[in-house]
């Protein structure tokens, strides 16, 4: 077992078994011909992955910065290409975080989708072992293997179950996808031809050339940026979000993005680190445009799911100036509020589904006035509004305070323009609960939240609470891991 991990202190591959749980769930709804008997496996395949993600969970030393865990086998032995497992303080939360939105996301799903139910079912499933599988490989191969899975279920979700305009939306989505990932896949290449190894730890802090890192960066940061997506890379993201069923824009908002800002803090800090800092004034640039630019276009939507979908690029510029910050303040900002936007977002996208199930529109002001008919509904879609703005005790508060101590401790103009996109947050949000709430009023007969959703998003909103009022168990697992990436990137700057 190489230095970098430490060996599998369960009897059996526990990382292996977790991205593994929701393939075989497919392989079962193979045989299947019951749409119910399909939605129930399908669930029950993901709530065994998050059961073991738990244990995972439960096992994990926070006070290691090494990868844990470790699995290691001979794959393709001539190319020096092996299946390398592990996970540290990063990588942990990202696959608790797919684990956990997994199974309400396919929850969520149970009325809406009623052609095909097969297909979707194994393309979610699909998806979600694709995802964690890039969040637990610890070599190029493999993490691009997982990488490229996620794309095809994902553009099925959207040209086959998405809204009027899928073609486009999803034909845009591949192409942007697929152009970055050549992008990644040149960078991988290149820096095998150095290493000799697929590794991706021994590939970290290697003192490469300035010239090697500066070209090795950029295709990193484009492949990554797509992903994010950062501006103006982002151009994607709105369309397919519109089209795409409900459970797909779950995914897309709560887990796909978070490959991007992973992307950069694994391989762009870690590989390249002198162009990472040669290219951060620039990232934050951009990060500050995304910031305020996403905030700006929010306030002239009249779709609700546009909203959301736009409002994902300013909080994702958020985690990208929390990382080019270098600091363990922006880290750990960064790295709150990449789980906080998964969950909040999730959760906005999943109030917007509900909603347009029972009225078959996406329009504000087609659903304005919800308050006195759903109290519920609006509960929920209150606490997620406030929390996506960053309100004091939700979970988004905590993830955006650090990121912006980090920014004026950086900079005091670079603060300034990030309080600017906070503010221009509170105003698109706090406009549309306003018109949800207290919109038109008339006697229209709207079921209030049933049972079975009030199931899934009851955690999502205790997570909310949890972290905006006591963060730090979160903070802890993860802060080993940081703390030990800024004093490898202090090393580099001086």
């Amino acid at each position: 077992m190489p230095s970098y991990l430490i060996m599998n202190p369960f009897g059996f591959p526990i990382l292996t078994t977790t991205i593994f749980l929701p393939l075989v769930g497919a392989l079962v709804i193979l045989f299947l011909r019951n749409d119910r008997a399909i939605k129930i496996t399908a669930f029950i395949a993901s709530l065994f992955a998050l059961g073991v993600s738990l244990l995972l969970f439960a096992r994990f030393d926070y006070s290691s910065a090494l990868f844990q865990f470790g699995e290691m086998t001979s794959w393709i032995a001539s190319y020096n290409i092996n299946y390398i497992l592990g996970v540290d303080g990063i990588s942990v939360m990202l696959v608790m975080l797919t684990t956990i939105i997994s199974p309400f996301a396919i929850l969520s799903t149970w009325n809406a989708i009623q052609i095909r139910v097969k297909e979707f079912m194994i393309s979610i499933l699909i998806m979600e072992t694709a995802m964690i599988g890039v969040f637990c490989s610890l070599d190029f191969v493999l993490f691009y293997f997982f990488w490229e899975a996620m794309l095809i279920p994902m553009y099925l979700l959207i040209a086959v179950w998405g809204g009027p305009n899928k073609d486009y939306a999803s034909l845009k989505f591949f192409i942007y996808t697929l152009s970055g990932s050549v992008f990644l896949l040149v960078a991988i290449i290149a820096l095998y031809l150095v290493n000799g190894t697929f590794s991706i730890p021994e590939a970290m802090f290697k003192g490469y050339s300035f010239q090697f890192q500066f070209w090795i960066f950029l295709a990193f940061g484009i492949a990554f940026a797509i992903k994010v997506p950062m501006f103006p890379f982002h151009t994607w993201l709105p369309a397919a979000h519109t089209e795409a069923p409900t459970v797909g824009s779950v995914f897309l908002a709560s887990i796909l993005l978070k490959m991007g800002t992973y992307g950069f803090i694994r391989f762009c800090l870690s590989i390249v680190p002198q162009a990472s800092f040669y290219f951060a004034p620039l990232m934050i640039i951009l990060a500050l445009i995304g910031i305020i630019y996403g905030g700006l276009v929010c306030l002239g939507q009249t779709d609700m799911k546009k909203l959301v979908a736009y409002s994902s690029v300013a909080h994702m510029g958020f985690v990208i100036l929390g990382i080019f910050t270098f600091s363990l303040y922006g880290f750990v900002g960064a790295m709150l509020q990449m789980l906080n936007h998964g969950v909040t977002t999730g959760g906005l996208f999943l109030l917007v589904g509900m909603v347009y199930e029972r009225t078959h529109s996406r329009q504000i002001y087609d659903n304005a006035g919800l308050g006195k008919i759903t109290p519920v509904y609006m509960f929920f879609f209150g606490l997620f509004s406030v929390s996506a703005f960053a309100f004091p005790g939700t979970n988004s508060f905590v993830g955006e305070l650090y990121v912006l101590i980090a920014a004026f401790l950086t900079n005091r103009i670079v603060g300034f323009f990030a309080i600017i996109g906070a503010v221009v947050a509170a105003a698109y949000m706090l406009n549309l609960l306003k018109k949800i709430a207290w919109g038109r009023e008339d006697k229209r007969d709207i079921q209030d939240v049933s049972l079975r959703e009030f199931i899934y998003m009851l955690p999502l909103a205790v997570f909310v609470l949890w972290v905006g009022l006591f963060p730090r168990p979160f903070i802890n697992v993860m802060e080993t891991t940081l703390v030990n990436l800024a004093m490898q990137l202090e090393k580099v700057s001086h």
